[in-house]
Protein backbone atom coordinates (compact mmCIF):
# COMPACT_ATOMS: atom_id res chain seq x y z
CA UNK A 1 0.00 0.00 0.00
CA UNK A 2 2.75 2.34 1.00
CA UNK A 3 4.67 1.56 -2.33
CA UNK A 4 1.46 2.23 -4.35
CA UNK A 5 0.94 5.73 -2.54
CA UNK A 6 4.16 6.79 -3.10
CA UNK A 7 4.08 6.00 -6.94
CA UNK A 8 0.94 7.86 -7.38
CA UNK A 9 2.58 10.67 -6.31
CA UNK A 10 5.87 10.64 -8.06
CA UNK A 11 3.49 9.62 -10.73
CA UNK A 12 1.54 13.35 -10.50
CA UNK A 13 4.33 15.33 -10.48
CA UNK A 14 6.29 13.40 -13.08
CA UNK A 15 4.03 12.56 -15.29
CA UNK A 16 5.61 13.39 -19.19
CA UNK A 17 2.59 13.65 -21.14
CA UNK A 18 2.71 11.25 -24.32
CA UNK A 19 2.17 13.44 -27.31
CA UNK A 20 -0.49 11.89 -29.72
CA UNK A 21 0.60 9.95 -32.47
CA UNK A 22 0.24 12.85 -35.36
CA UNK A 23 2.05 14.88 -32.94
CA UNK A 24 4.98 12.85 -32.51
CA UNK A 25 8.16 12.16 -35.35
CA UNK A 26 9.54 9.55 -35.33
CA UNK A 27 12.92 8.95 -33.98
CA UNK A 28 15.52 6.37 -33.88
CA UNK A 29 16.98 6.21 -30.65
CA UNK A 30 20.43 5.18 -30.01
CA UNK A 31 21.98 1.79 -29.13
CA UNK A 32 23.76 1.39 -26.20
CA UNK A 33 25.47 -1.31 -24.45
CA UNK A 34 25.77 0.14 -20.68
CA UNK A 35 24.21 2.73 -19.15
CA UNK A 36 24.61 3.73 -15.43
CA UNK A 37 22.97 5.54 -12.88
CA UNK A 38 20.01 5.94 -10.40
CA UNK A 39 15.76 6.21 -10.21
CA UNK A 40 16.20 2.77 -12.57
CA UNK A 41 17.47 0.87 -15.91
CA UNK A 42 16.48 -0.88 -18.44
CA UNK A 43 18.32 -3.28 -20.58
CA UNK A 44 16.36 -4.76 -23.76
CA UNK A 45 17.37 -5.37 -27.90
CA UNK A 46 15.75 -2.33 -29.01
CA UNK A 47 16.32 1.31 -28.29
CA UNK A 48 12.60 2.27 -28.73
CA UNK A 49 11.30 -0.31 -26.23
CA UNK A 50 14.24 0.09 -23.52
CA UNK A 51 13.34 3.95 -24.09
CA UNK A 52 9.46 3.21 -23.24
CA UNK A 53 10.51 1.35 -20.15
CA UNK A 54 12.75 4.00 -18.90
CA UNK A 55 10.21 6.98 -19.49
CA UNK A 56 7.76 4.49 -17.58
CA UNK A 57 9.95 4.45 -15.09
CA UNK A 58 10.39 7.95 -15.18
CA UNK A 59 6.78 8.71 -14.26
CA UNK A 60 6.48 6.66 -11.09
CA UNK A 61 6.15 3.14 -12.13
CA UNK A 62 8.29 0.33 -11.04
CA UNK A 63 9.86 -2.65 -12.68
CA UNK A 64 7.01 -4.94 -13.37
CA UNK A 65 4.92 -1.67 -15.28
CA UNK A 66 8.05 -0.86 -17.00
CA UNK A 67 8.51 -4.53 -18.10
CA UNK A 68 5.33 -5.07 -19.42
CA UNK A 69 5.78 -1.83 -21.48
CA UNK A 70 8.79 -2.68 -23.10
CA UNK A 71 7.62 -6.18 -23.77
CA UNK A 72 4.61 -4.64 -25.69
CA UNK A 73 6.98 -2.27 -27.33
CA UNK A 74 8.75 -5.16 -28.70
CA UNK A 75 6.20 -6.66 -29.92
CA UNK A 76 6.37 -3.61 -32.23
CA UNK A 77 9.50 -3.37 -33.08
CA UNK A 78 11.01 -7.11 -32.37
CA UNK A 79 8.02 -9.38 -33.53
CA UNK A 80 9.71 -11.88 -35.14
CA UNK A 81 11.05 -12.59 -31.63
CA UNK A 82 8.13 -11.91 -29.21
CA UNK A 83 4.60 -10.54 -29.36
CA UNK A 84 1.18 -11.38 -27.71
CA UNK A 85 1.18 -13.86 -30.04
CA UNK A 86 3.78 -15.73 -27.67
CA UNK A 87 4.84 -17.23 -24.32
CA UNK A 88 7.57 -16.90 -21.28
CA UNK A 89 8.93 -16.43 -17.80
CA UNK A 90 8.80 -13.46 -15.39
CA UNK A 91 10.75 -13.65 -12.86
CA UNK A 92 10.36 -11.04 -10.29
CA UNK A 93 12.31 -9.67 -6.60
CA UNK A 94 10.19 -7.34 -4.64
CA UNK A 95 12.57 -4.93 -2.77
CA UNK A 96 9.55 -5.20 0.34
CA UNK A 97 9.59 -8.53 1.06
CA UNK A 98 12.76 -9.64 -0.69
CA UNK A 99 11.33 -12.63 -1.92
CA UNK A 100 11.44 -13.53 -5.37
CA UNK A 101 8.39 -15.35 -7.41
CA UNK A 102 7.68 -16.25 -11.11
CA UNK A 103 5.14 -16.20 -13.74
CA UNK A 104 4.93 -19.19 -16.08
CA UNK A 105 3.24 -17.77 -19.43
CA UNK A 106 4.89 -20.61 -21.30
CA UNK A 107 1.63 -21.86 -24.37
CA UNK A 108 -0.03 -24.75 -24.15
CA UNK A 109 -1.07 -27.26 -26.77
CA UNK A 110 -5.45 -27.67 -27.36
CA UNK A 111 -7.12 -29.77 -25.21
CA UNK A 112 -7.06 -32.52 -28.45
CA UNK A 113 -3.23 -32.82 -28.45
CA UNK A 114 -2.15 -36.56 -28.36
CA UNK A 115 1.60 -37.65 -28.07
CA UNK A 116 1.28 -38.00 -32.14
CA UNK A 117 0.64 -34.25 -32.79
CA UNK A 118 3.65 -34.32 -35.11
CA UNK A 119 3.72 -37.71 -36.43
CA UNK A 120 1.90 -38.58 -39.66
CA UNK A 121 1.99 -42.13 -40.80
CA UNK A 122 4.22 -43.60 -37.98
CA UNK A 123 7.00 -40.94 -39.13
CA UNK A 124 7.78 -37.63 -37.67
CA UNK A 125 6.76 -34.14 -39.57
CA UNK A 126 10.01 -32.98 -41.09
CA UNK A 127 10.48 -29.92 -38.98
CA UNK A 128 10.05 -26.64 -41.61
CA UNK A 129 6.43 -28.52 -42.07
CA UNK A 130 5.86 -28.19 -38.10
CA UNK A 131 7.13 -24.86 -37.75
CA UNK A 132 5.00 -23.42 -41.12
CA UNK A 133 1.70 -24.53 -40.20
CA UNK A 134 -1.44 -23.65 -37.25
CA UNK A 135 -0.59 -27.49 -36.15
CA UNK A 136 2.77 -25.73 -33.83
CA UNK A 137 0.27 -22.97 -32.34
CA UNK A 138 0.46 -23.15 -28.54
CA UNK A 139 -2.42 -21.13 -26.76
CA UNK A 140 -0.35 -17.50 -25.94
CA UNK A 141 0.60 -16.99 -22.61
CA UNK A 142 2.07 -13.49 -22.73
CA UNK A 143 -1.22 -11.25 -22.73
CA UNK A 144 -2.18 -13.28 -19.46
CA UNK A 145 1.55 -12.90 -17.73
CA UNK A 146 1.27 -9.72 -18.34
CA UNK A 147 -2.01 -9.54 -16.19
CA UNK A 148 -0.96 -11.81 -13.66
CA UNK A 149 2.62 -9.78 -13.43
CA UNK A 150 0.78 -6.29 -12.63
CA UNK A 151 -2.35 -7.84 -10.68
CA UNK A 152 0.64 -8.95 -8.24
CA UNK A 153 3.34 -6.09 -8.42
CA UNK A 154 2.44 -3.19 -11.15
CA UNK A 155 0.94 -0.27 -9.86
CA UNK A 156 0.04 0.85 -13.53
CA UNK A 157 -3.35 -1.05 -15.08
CA UNK A 158 -2.91 -2.80 -18.09
CA UNK A 159 -4.85 0.03 -20.03
CA UNK A 160 -1.32 2.91 -18.65
CA UNK A 161 1.20 0.02 -19.78
CA UNK A 162 0.34 -1.58 -22.85
CA UNK A 163 -0.60 2.72 -24.17
CA UNK A 164 2.91 3.43 -24.95
CA UNK A 165 3.65 0.66 -27.26
CA UNK A 166 0.14 1.10 -29.07
CA UNK A 167 1.62 4.84 -29.78
CA UNK A 168 4.49 3.16 -30.87
CA UNK A 169 2.78 0.99 -33.58
CA UNK A 170 0.56 3.54 -35.08
CA UNK A 171 3.26 6.33 -35.35
CA UNK A 172 6.30 3.84 -36.37
CA UNK A 173 9.99 2.98 -36.33
CA UNK A 174 12.65 3.31 -38.53
CA UNK A 175 13.12 -0.05 -39.83
CA UNK A 176 17.40 -1.38 -39.10
CA UNK A 177 18.96 -3.62 -40.61
CA UNK A 178 18.23 -6.40 -38.01
CA UNK A 179 14.38 -6.10 -38.81
CA UNK A 180 15.16 -6.09 -42.87
CA UNK A 181 17.17 -9.24 -42.49
CA UNK A 182 14.48 -11.01 -40.60
CA UNK A 183 12.14 -10.18 -42.87
CA UNK A 184 14.22 -11.13 -45.89
CA UNK A 185 15.17 -14.30 -44.32
CA UNK A 186 11.29 -15.25 -43.91
CA UNK A 187 9.98 -13.67 -47.34
CA UNK A 188 9.38 -17.32 -48.88
CA UNK A 189 7.18 -18.46 -46.08
CA UNK A 190 5.63 -14.75 -45.13
CA UNK A 191 4.66 -14.73 -48.71
CA UNK A 192 2.61 -18.02 -48.60
CA UNK A 193 0.38 -15.87 -46.22
CA UNK A 194 -2.03 -13.12 -47.37
CA UNK A 195 -2.07 -11.10 -43.73
CA UNK A 196 1.56 -11.79 -43.41
CA UNK A 197 2.82 -10.61 -46.91
CA UNK A 198 0.13 -7.52 -46.68
CA UNK A 199 2.25 -7.22 -43.13
CA UNK A 200 6.01 -7.28 -43.66
CA UNK A 201 6.20 -7.41 -47.60
CA UNK A 202 4.59 -4.60 -49.08
CA UNK A 203 4.43 -4.63 -52.60
CA UNK A 204 6.47 -7.86 -52.60
CA UNK A 205 9.70 -7.28 -51.14
CA UNK A 206 10.82 -6.37 -47.45
CA UNK A 207 10.70 -3.24 -45.98
CA UNK A 208 14.13 -0.80 -46.49
CA UNK A 209 16.62 0.17 -43.98
CA UNK A 210 15.99 3.80 -43.26
CA UNK A 211 12.12 3.95 -43.72
CA UNK A 212 9.34 3.92 -41.25
CA UNK A 213 7.23 1.06 -40.32
CA UNK A 214 3.86 1.48 -39.09
CA UNK A 215 1.31 -1.68 -37.94
CA UNK A 216 -1.96 -0.53 -37.38
CA UNK A 217 -3.67 -3.04 -36.86
CA UNK A 218 -1.52 -4.24 -33.95
CA UNK A 219 -2.13 -0.79 -32.62
CA UNK A 220 -5.90 -1.59 -32.47
CA UNK A 221 -5.47 -5.34 -31.25
CA UNK A 222 -3.43 -3.25 -27.93
CA UNK A 223 -6.30 -1.03 -28.09
CA UNK A 224 -8.60 -3.54 -27.24
CA UNK A 225 -6.75 -5.40 -25.07
CA UNK A 226 -6.32 -1.55 -23.01
CA UNK A 227 -9.90 -1.00 -23.32
CA UNK A 228 -11.31 -5.02 -22.74
CA UNK A 229 -8.59 -6.25 -20.76
CA UNK A 230 -7.71 -9.80 -21.10
CA UNK A 231 -11.50 -10.68 -21.89
CA UNK A 232 -10.70 -9.49 -25.60
CA UNK A 233 -7.73 -11.88 -25.99
CA UNK A 234 -8.96 -14.98 -24.19
CA UNK A 235 -12.91 -14.30 -24.75
CA UNK A 236 -13.54 -11.99 -27.21
CA UNK A 237 -12.94 -10.72 -31.30
CA UNK A 238 -9.07 -10.79 -30.84
CA UNK A 239 -9.14 -14.59 -29.28
CA UNK A 240 -12.04 -15.24 -32.10
CA UNK A 241 -9.52 -14.05 -34.85
CA UNK A 242 -6.84 -16.01 -33.63
CA UNK A 243 -8.35 -19.47 -33.56
CA UNK A 244 -9.53 -18.89 -37.03
CA UNK A 245 -6.00 -18.33 -38.34
CA UNK A 246 -4.54 -21.03 -36.36
CA UNK A 247 -7.78 -23.15 -37.64
CA UNK A 248 -8.00 -22.06 -41.00
CA UNK A 249 -4.39 -20.77 -41.86
CA UNK A 250 -4.37 -17.93 -44.29
CA UNK A 251 -2.47 -19.23 -46.95
CA UNK A 252 -2.56 -17.37 -50.12
CA UNK A 253 -4.48 -18.43 -53.64
CA UNK A 254 -1.77 -21.01 -55.69
CA UNK A 255 0.61 -21.50 -52.65
CA UNK A 256 2.16 -24.63 -52.88
CA UNK A 257 3.62 -24.74 -49.54
CA UNK A 258 2.03 -28.18 -47.62
CA UNK A 259 0.23 -25.98 -44.83
CA UNK A 260 -1.78 -27.77 -41.74
CA UNK A 261 -4.28 -26.79 -39.61
CA UNK A 262 -4.36 -26.68 -36.32
CA UNK A 263 -6.67 -27.81 -33.81
CA UNK A 264 -7.08 -24.76 -31.04
CA UNK A 265 -10.65 -24.05 -29.96
CA UNK A 266 -12.37 -21.05 -27.93
CA UNK A 267 -12.42 -23.79 -25.13
CA UNK A 268 -8.57 -24.26 -25.36
CA UNK A 269 -8.42 -19.83 -25.42
CA UNK A 270 -10.31 -19.29 -22.76
CA UNK A 271 -9.06 -21.97 -20.55
CA UNK A 272 -5.67 -20.95 -20.05
CA UNK A 273 -4.23 -19.50 -17.28
CA UNK A 274 -0.39 -18.14 -16.36
CA UNK A 275 0.49 -19.91 -12.80
CA UNK A 276 2.75 -18.23 -10.44
CA UNK A 277 5.62 -20.98 -9.46
CA UNK A 278 7.66 -21.59 -6.88
CA UNK A 279 11.70 -20.18 -8.55
CA UNK A 280 14.61 -22.35 -8.74
CA UNK A 281 17.01 -21.73 -6.28
CA UNK A 282 20.70 -22.51 -5.47
CA UNK A 283 23.37 -21.58 -3.19
CA UNK A 284 26.46 -20.56 -5.12
CA UNK A 285 29.60 -19.18 -3.19
CA UNK A 286 28.00 -16.31 -1.53
CA UNK A 287 25.04 -15.83 -3.65
CA UNK A 288 21.18 -17.18 -4.12
CA UNK A 289 20.58 -17.93 -7.74
CA UNK A 290 16.64 -17.74 -8.98
CA UNK A 291 15.62 -19.32 -11.70
CA UNK A 292 12.67 -20.58 -13.73
CA UNK A 293 11.09 -24.22 -12.86
CA UNK A 294 9.47 -26.38 -15.38
CA UNK A 295 8.47 -26.92 -17.94
CA UNK A 296 11.44 -24.24 -18.09
CA UNK A 297 14.53 -26.59 -17.58
CA UNK A 298 16.45 -22.79 -17.57
CA UNK A 299 16.46 -23.25 -13.89
CA UNK A 300 17.32 -26.85 -12.81
CA UNK A 301 19.98 -26.89 -15.70
CA UNK A 302 21.89 -23.57 -15.16
CA UNK A 303 21.38 -24.26 -11.17
CA UNK A 304 22.71 -28.41 -11.31
CA UNK A 305 25.83 -27.00 -13.36
CA UNK A 306 27.04 -23.95 -11.29
CA UNK A 307 26.32 -26.65 -8.38
CA UNK A 308 28.74 -28.67 -10.65
CA UNK A 309 31.33 -25.71 -10.81
CA UNK A 310 30.86 -25.42 -7.04
CA UNK A 311 33.57 -28.11 -6.31
CA UNK A 312 36.43 -25.82 -8.11
CA UNK A 313 37.75 -22.81 -7.44
CA UNK A 314 36.87 -20.73 -10.89
CA UNK A 315 38.23 -17.45 -10.35
CA UNK A 316 42.06 -19.59 -9.59
CA UNK A 317 41.93 -21.20 -12.67
CA UNK A 318 43.57 -20.34 -15.94
CA UNK A 319 41.35 -19.69 -18.13
CA UNK A 320 41.85 -23.03 -20.58
CA UNK A 321 40.51 -25.17 -17.37
CA UNK A 322 37.69 -22.36 -16.64
CA UNK A 323 36.63 -23.18 -19.72
CA UNK A 324 37.26 -27.05 -20.07
CA UNK A 325 35.07 -27.06 -16.64
CA UNK A 326 32.09 -24.75 -17.89
CA UNK A 327 31.77 -26.77 -21.03
CA UNK A 328 31.69 -30.33 -19.04
CA UNK A 329 29.32 -28.87 -16.46
CA UNK A 330 27.43 -27.83 -19.57
CA UNK A 331 27.38 -30.96 -20.87
CA UNK A 332 26.26 -33.05 -17.78
CA UNK A 333 23.41 -31.17 -16.51
CA UNK A 334 22.22 -31.33 -20.30
CA UNK A 335 22.43 -34.99 -19.77
CA UNK A 336 20.07 -34.75 -16.98
CA UNK A 337 17.58 -32.10 -18.27
CA UNK A 338 16.94 -34.10 -21.43
CA UNK A 339 16.35 -37.14 -19.54
CA UNK A 340 14.27 -35.80 -16.71
CA UNK A 341 12.49 -32.21 -17.09
CA UNK A 342 8.88 -31.94 -18.77
CA UNK A 343 5.94 -30.22 -17.77
CA UNK A 344 5.21 -30.81 -13.96
CA UNK A 345 1.89 -31.50 -14.61
CA UNK A 346 2.49 -34.37 -16.74
CA UNK A 347 5.73 -35.81 -15.48
CA UNK A 348 7.41 -36.54 -12.39
CA UNK A 349 10.28 -33.75 -12.53
CA UNK A 350 12.94 -34.38 -9.58
CA UNK A 351 13.55 -30.56 -9.18
CA UNK A 352 14.35 -30.83 -6.10
CA UNK A 353 16.67 -33.91 -6.73
CA UNK A 354 18.28 -32.03 -9.81
CA UNK A 355 19.34 -28.87 -7.73
CA UNK A 356 20.94 -30.88 -4.75
CA UNK A 357 24.45 -30.62 -3.73
CA UNK A 358 24.72 -34.31 -3.15
CA UNK A 359 23.50 -34.78 -6.89
CA UNK A 360 25.94 -32.20 -8.08
CA UNK A 361 28.65 -33.75 -6.73
CA UNK A 362 28.32 -37.24 -8.04
CA UNK A 363 28.23 -35.92 -11.27
CA UNK A 364 31.30 -33.56 -10.94
CA UNK A 365 33.64 -36.49 -9.85
CA UNK A 366 32.87 -37.41 -14.08
CA UNK A 367 35.12 -34.01 -15.08
CA UNK A 368 38.86 -34.71 -15.55
CA UNK A 369 41.06 -31.81 -15.46
CA UNK A 370 43.19 -33.16 -18.22
CA UNK A 371 40.54 -34.74 -20.97
CA UNK A 372 37.27 -33.87 -22.59
CA UNK A 373 34.15 -36.31 -21.89
CA UNK A 374 33.71 -37.60 -25.58
CA UNK A 375 30.22 -37.63 -27.28
CA UNK A 376 26.82 -37.22 -25.42
CA UNK A 377 26.94 -38.74 -22.00
CA UNK A 378 24.18 -40.74 -20.00
CA UNK A 379 21.86 -39.07 -17.18
CA UNK A 380 22.43 -39.36 -13.61
CA UNK A 381 19.82 -40.74 -11.36
CA UNK A 382 19.37 -37.59 -9.33
CA UNK A 383 17.00 -39.51 -6.62
CA UNK A 384 19.82 -42.30 -5.82
CA UNK A 385 22.99 -40.12 -7.07
CA UNK A 386 25.89 -42.53 -7.28
CA UNK A 387 29.19 -41.23 -7.42
CA UNK A 388 30.98 -41.34 -11.06
CA UNK A 389 27.83 -43.56 -11.94
CA UNK A 390 25.42 -42.95 -14.86
CA UNK A 391 21.71 -44.53 -15.36
CA UNK A 392 20.43 -45.38 -18.52
CA UNK A 393 21.28 -44.23 -22.63
CA UNK A 394 22.40 -40.88 -23.17
CA UNK A 395 19.51 -38.25 -24.38
CA UNK A 396 20.17 -35.95 -27.47
CA UNK A 397 19.28 -32.44 -27.05
CA UNK A 398 16.72 -31.52 -29.50
CA UNK A 399 16.67 -28.41 -31.78
CA UNK A 400 14.73 -25.49 -30.53
CA UNK A 401 14.16 -21.77 -32.20
CA UNK A 402 16.67 -19.56 -31.42
CA UNK A 403 14.83 -16.37 -31.96
CA UNK A 404 13.48 -15.49 -28.64
CA UNK A 405 14.12 -11.85 -26.72
CA UNK A 406 14.79 -10.93 -23.26
CA UNK A 407 14.70 -7.70 -21.33
CA UNK A 408 15.75 -6.87 -17.45
CA UNK A 409 14.59 -3.83 -15.49
CA UNK A 410 15.11 -2.19 -11.83
CA UNK A 411 13.31 0.67 -10.78
CA UNK A 412 14.32 3.48 -7.78
CA UNK A 413 12.41 0.63 -5.23
CA UNK A 414 15.10 -2.17 -5.88
CA UNK A 415 12.32 -4.58 -7.65
CA UNK A 416 13.70 -5.97 -10.31
CA UNK A 417 12.43 -7.82 -13.12
CA UNK A 418 13.87 -10.69 -15.66
CA UNK A 419 11.28 -11.72 -18.49
CA UNK A 420 12.59 -13.71 -21.41
CA UNK A 421 9.26 -13.70 -24.12
CA UNK A 422 9.41 -15.90 -27.24
CA UNK A 423 7.17 -16.87 -30.47
CA UNK A 424 9.95 -19.81 -30.56
CA UNK A 425 11.35 -19.49 -34.27
CA UNK A 426 12.25 -16.31 -35.85
CA UNK A 427 8.55 -14.94 -37.13
CA UNK A 428 7.27 -18.07 -35.61
CA UNK A 429 4.48 -20.09 -37.27
CA UNK A 430 4.87 -17.40 -40.06
CA UNK A 431 0.74 -16.77 -39.72
CA UNK A 432 -0.49 -12.95 -38.62
CA UNK A 433 -3.32 -12.81 -37.61
CA UNK A 434 -6.00 -11.31 -40.35
CA UNK A 435 -6.52 -7.53 -38.79
CA UNK A 436 -4.35 -8.26 -35.86
CA UNK A 437 -0.97 -7.48 -36.49
CA UNK A 438 0.88 -10.05 -34.51
CA UNK A 439 2.19 -13.16 -35.54
CA UNK A 440 1.13 -16.74 -33.62
CA UNK A 441 4.04 -18.81 -32.30
CA UNK A 442 5.25 -21.65 -32.97
CA UNK A 443 5.87 -23.25 -29.78
CA UNK A 444 5.06 -26.62 -29.71
CA UNK A 445 7.40 -27.52 -31.99
CA UNK A 446 9.41 -27.21 -28.75
CA UNK A 447 8.02 -30.79 -27.88
CA UNK A 448 10.27 -33.80 -28.75
CA UNK A 449 8.09 -35.46 -32.04
CA UNK A 450 9.32 -38.66 -30.78
CA UNK A 451 11.41 -39.91 -28.33
CA UNK A 452 14.43 -38.72 -28.09
CA UNK A 453 15.94 -42.14 -26.83
CA UNK A 454 13.56 -45.43 -28.35
CA UNK A 455 12.85 -47.27 -24.99
CA UNK A 456 13.41 -44.37 -22.93
CA UNK A 457 10.90 -42.34 -21.21
CA UNK A 458 10.57 -38.67 -22.51
CA UNK A 459 9.19 -36.48 -20.32
CA UNK A 460 8.90 -33.55 -23.69
CA UNK A 461 6.09 -35.36 -25.56
CA UNK A 462 2.81 -33.77 -26.75
CA UNK A 463 -0.25 -33.53 -24.76
CA UNK A 464 -3.97 -32.33 -23.93
CA UNK A 465 -2.78 -29.05 -21.87
CA UNK A 466 0.51 -29.71 -21.54
CA UNK A 467 3.42 -27.24 -21.63
CA UNK A 468 6.82 -27.72 -24.27
CA UNK A 469 9.94 -27.68 -22.09
CA UNK A 470 11.76 -24.85 -22.27
CA UNK A 471 15.15 -23.31 -22.23
CA UNK A 472 14.07 -19.74 -21.01
CA UNK A 473 16.23 -18.80 -18.42
CA UNK A 474 15.49 -15.46 -16.70
CA UNK A 475 17.76 -15.19 -13.79
CA UNK A 476 17.71 -12.85 -10.53
CA UNK A 477 21.20 -13.41 -8.07
CA UNK A 478 20.54 -12.30 -4.55
CA UNK A 479 23.22 -11.66 -2.01
CA UNK A 480 22.44 -11.47 1.82
CA UNK A 481 18.61 -10.87 0.14
CA UNK A 482 19.61 -8.39 -2.02
CA UNK A 483 19.98 -8.53 -5.96
CA UNK A 484 23.33 -7.78 -7.17
CA UNK A 485 22.51 -9.02 -10.74
CA UNK A 486 19.76 -10.03 -13.21
CA UNK A 487 20.13 -11.64 -16.57
CA UNK A 488 19.01 -13.95 -19.75
CA UNK A 489 18.98 -14.55 -23.65
CA UNK A 490 17.52 -15.43 -26.09
CA UNK A 491 19.29 -18.34 -28.22
CA UNK A 492 16.57 -21.93 -27.89
CA UNK A 493 19.22 -24.15 -25.75
CA UNK A 494 22.02 -22.23 -26.26
CA UNK A 495 20.19 -19.64 -23.75
CA UNK A 496 21.33 -22.21 -20.10
CA UNK A 497 25.02 -22.09 -21.48
CA UNK A 498 24.87 -18.38 -22.45
CA UNK A 499 23.62 -17.15 -18.99
CA UNK A 500 25.63 -19.81 -17.01
CA UNK A 501 29.29 -18.23 -18.91
CA UNK A 502 28.18 -14.52 -18.42
CA UNK A 503 27.28 -15.42 -14.66
CA UNK A 504 30.56 -17.44 -13.60
CA UNK A 505 32.76 -14.98 -16.08
CA UNK A 506 30.66 -12.20 -13.74
CA UNK A 507 30.73 -13.44 -10.47
CA UNK A 508 33.69 -15.51 -10.18
CA UNK A 509 36.17 -14.32 -12.89
CA UNK A 510 35.66 -10.93 -12.12
CA UNK A 511 34.87 -9.80 -15.31
CA UNK A 512 32.73 -6.74 -15.73
CA UNK A 513 29.44 -7.01 -16.89
CA UNK A 514 29.66 -5.39 -19.92
CA UNK A 515 32.79 -7.45 -20.97
CA UNK A 516 31.45 -10.89 -19.50
CA UNK A 517 28.21 -10.37 -22.06
CA UNK A 518 30.76 -9.52 -24.97
CA UNK A 519 33.08 -12.10 -24.61
CA UNK A 520 33.14 -14.95 -27.08
CA UNK A 521 30.93 -17.62 -26.14
CA UNK A 522 30.72 -21.39 -26.30
CA UNK A 523 28.00 -24.23 -26.04
CA UNK A 524 28.11 -27.22 -25.25
CA UNK A 525 24.88 -29.13 -24.84
CA UNK A 526 25.46 -32.93 -24.14
CA UNK A 527 26.81 -33.98 -28.16
CA UNK A 528 29.32 -34.83 -29.69
CA UNK A 529 30.73 -31.17 -31.11
CA UNK A 530 30.64 -27.88 -28.52
CA UNK A 531 28.93 -25.08 -30.85
CA UNK A 532 31.42 -21.80 -30.58
CA UNK A 533 31.65 -17.97 -32.05
CA UNK A 534 34.51 -17.47 -34.47
CA UNK A 535 36.16 -15.00 -31.97
CA UNK A 536 36.16 -18.02 -29.57
CA UNK A 537 37.59 -20.78 -31.82
CA UNK A 538 40.26 -17.21 -33.05
CA UNK A 539 41.10 -17.64 -29.31
CA UNK A 540 44.33 -19.00 -28.03
CA UNK A 541 42.40 -21.19 -25.56
CA UNK A 542 40.55 -23.07 -28.80
CA UNK A 543 43.51 -24.92 -29.35
CA UNK A 544 44.34 -26.11 -25.74
CA UNK A 545 40.91 -26.91 -25.46
CA UNK A 546 41.08 -29.15 -28.67
CA UNK A 547 44.21 -30.89 -26.87
CA UNK A 548 41.98 -31.80 -23.93
CA UNK A 549 39.31 -33.68 -26.91
CA UNK A 550 37.20 -31.21 -27.23
CA UNK A 551 35.60 -30.74 -30.41
CA UNK A 552 34.49 -27.87 -31.92
CA UNK A 553 31.53 -26.22 -34.45
CA UNK A 554 31.63 -22.96 -35.91
CA UNK A 555 28.28 -20.73 -35.58
CA UNK A 556 28.32 -17.40 -35.98
CA UNK A 557 26.08 -16.07 -33.16
CA UNK A 558 25.19 -17.73 -29.23
CA UNK A 559 22.53 -15.20 -27.35
CA UNK A 560 22.06 -11.70 -26.83
CA UNK A 561 22.18 -11.17 -23.03
CA UNK A 562 20.78 -8.44 -21.36
CA UNK A 563 21.68 -7.26 -17.39
CA UNK A 564 21.30 -5.43 -14.65
CA UNK A 565 23.56 -5.21 -11.46
CA UNK A 566 23.22 -2.71 -8.71
CA UNK A 567 26.86 -1.30 -7.64
CA UNK A 568 27.90 -0.68 -3.87
CA UNK A 569 26.87 3.45 -4.14
CA UNK A 570 23.07 2.38 -5.05
CA UNK A 571 23.35 3.04 -8.27
CA UNK A 572 22.15 0.62 -10.89
CA UNK A 573 24.15 -0.39 -14.43
CA UNK A 574 22.25 -2.06 -17.37
CA UNK A 575 24.25 -3.96 -19.64
CA UNK A 576 23.67 -5.16 -22.73
CA UNK A 577 25.61 -6.69 -26.56
CA UNK A 578 28.15 -4.58 -28.14
CA UNK A 579 27.46 -6.19 -31.31
CA UNK A 580 25.53 -9.51 -31.26
CA UNK A 581 21.64 -8.98 -32.94
CA UNK A 582 23.13 -5.06 -33.87
CA UNK A 583 23.72 -4.55 -30.25
CA UNK A 584 21.22 -4.03 -27.29
CA UNK A 585 20.19 -1.34 -25.67
CA UNK A 586 20.63 0.19 -21.85
CA UNK A 587 18.94 3.05 -20.36
CA UNK A 588 18.89 4.64 -17.00
CA UNK A 589 16.81 7.02 -15.61
CA UNK A 590 18.85 9.51 -14.46
CA UNK A 591 22.61 8.72 -16.32
CA UNK A 592 25.86 9.27 -14.33
CA UNK A 593 27.68 8.30 -17.23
Amino acid sequence: MLRSTVASVLASLLVVPLLPATATAVTDPPRAPEAVGFGGVVSSVDPDASQIGVDVLRRGGNAVDAAVAVAAALGVTDPFSAGIGGGGFLVHYDARTHRVSTVDGRETAPASADADLFVENGVALPFAEAMTSGLSVGVPGTPRTWQQALRHWGTWSLDQAVRPAEELARRGFTVDATFHRQVTDNAARFADFSSTSALYLPGGAPPAIGSTFRNPDLADTYRALRKDGMSAFYRGEVGRDLVAAVRQPPVVAGSTRKVRAGDMTAADLAGYEAPLREPTRVRYRDYDVFGMAPPSSGGTTAGEALNILETTDLAAEDPVQYLHRFLEASRLSFADRNRWVGDPAFSDVPTRELLSQRFADSRACLISPTAAMTGAVAPGDPRNPTPCATSGEPAATPYEGTDTTHLTVADRWGNVVAYTLTIEQEGGSGIVVPGRGFLLNNELTDFSFTPVTPGVPDPNLPGPGKRPRSSMTPTIVLEHGKPVLALGSPGGATIITTVLQVLTRRLDRGTPLVEAIAAPRASQRNAANTQAEPAFLAGPEAAALRALGHRFTSTAEIGAVTAVERLPDGRWRAAAETSRRGGGAARAVWPTR
